[in-house]
């Protein structure tokens, strides 16, 4: 069980710092000018590439997250309400994950209507979540 916890927080926080750039290189995207064509393209292509990165690191860290709760019981029972909060803040992780994906298709249509202070703003949403995440599961608060 230890090398399946171990492994679960690795791609955890591989997820997580790939749903940390990405939204970054958004705040540049939209700062570039109509003009500055290749730079558009070259951060477009960097996010695409993070995204996919990002997407398949996610799988591994929710099946292994599953397996830790499915196979050996942790936050079963009674007294682990932590875990349903946990699930809610996972769920919030994947629709963020799904958002940026959207966000991406917008930009690549050139399709974007909000400005750099927007995106840096919608870049700290998973700062939040892996605060509550980490919290839930190390304080067990309820």
């Amino acid at each position: 069980m230890l090398w399946i916890k171990a492994l679960h927080i690795v791609f955890v926080a591989s997820w997580f710092a790939g749903l940390f750039y990405l939204p970054r290189i958004y705040v540049n995207l939209a700062m570039v000018p109509a003009e500055s064509v290749a730079e558009r393209e070259r951060l477009l292509l960097m996010a695409r590439k993070l995204l996919r990165f990002t997407s398949i690191l996610a799988v591994p860290a929710l099946v292994l997250g599953l397996m830790l709760w499915g196979v050996y019981g942790i936050g079963k029972g009674p007294g682990n309400g932590w875990m349903h909060a946990k699930f809610l803040v996972v769920a919030l992780a994947l629709a963020y994950h799904h958002a940026c994906a959207k966000l991406l298709r917008v930009f690549s249509a050139g399709g974007n209507t909000k400005s750099h202070v927007w995106y840096r703003w919608f870049n700290e949403a998973p700062v939040l979540l892996m605060l509550a995440a980490v919290v839930l599961v190390v304080v067990k608060p309820f």
